[in-house]
């Protein structure tokens, strides 16, 4: 499943709704919640072990985040990269 979030701040039951083996995408505002000193980066930095975590690179371009700031492992995607996960998951769950 892919989970597409753009809600800020993320709830912890959205991150509780995430399977072993899902995609995450943060998008628009949730990228302001992927930094390294987040009040969720602990979670986020634990659930890097079963899931790919991803943020768009426009995103954080147009925030003023640099990828030092960012949690370590987090992917940094563009919009091509967007639509092939799209494409490769059938389920998509939007967080808004």
């Amino acid at each position: 499943m892919l989970h597409l979030i753009f809600q800020s701040p993320i709830e912890t039951a959205i991150l509780e709704r995430i399977d072993s083996g899902d995609v995450v995408v943060f998008l628009e505002n949730a990228v302001l919640r992927v930094l390294q000193n987040s009040s969720i980066s602990d979670t986020l930095t634990h659930q890097l072990s079963n899931n790919r975590l991803c943020v768009l690179s426009d995103d954080i371009a147009i925030r003023g985040i640099t990828l030092d700031e960012l949690i370590n492992g987090l992917e940094v995607i563009d919009y091509a990269e967007l639509v092939e996960l799209t494409v490769n998951n059938p389920v998509i769950q939007s967080w808004t």
